[in-house]
C-alpha cells in the first residue's frame, strides 16, 4: 500500500517538505508548516512515509507438531 492512488495530502509526506528535530515540516515553497498541514502544491514522495509495523503472530496455539512434517 506504499503507492496508492489515494494518499492523505499531509505536508510530512511531500517532497517539497524537510523534516525537522522539533517534528516540523520545512517547505521550500510554504515556509515553516506543521506535518498535519497540506495545500494545492503537494506532491507524494514514498519515500518518507513510514508504514506501519506488522502486528505480532501468536504461535502459542500451535504445537510442536503443527510444525514437522
Amino acid at each position: 500500500m506504499l503507492f496508492r492512488k489515494k494518499m492523505k495530502r499531509l505536508c510530512s509526506y511531500c517532497e517539497s517538505g524537510a523534516e525537522l528535530e522539533d517534528g516540523q515540516i520545512l517547505c521550500a515553497r510554504k515556509g515553516l508548516r506543521l506535518p498535519e498541514d497540506k495545500c494545492w502544491r503537494f506532491r507524494y514522495d514514498p519515500c518518507k512515509r513510514i508504514p506501519k509495523k506488522a502486528k505480532a503472530l501468536d504461535f502459542s496455539k500451535y504445537d510442536q507438531e503443527d510444525f514437522t512434517l
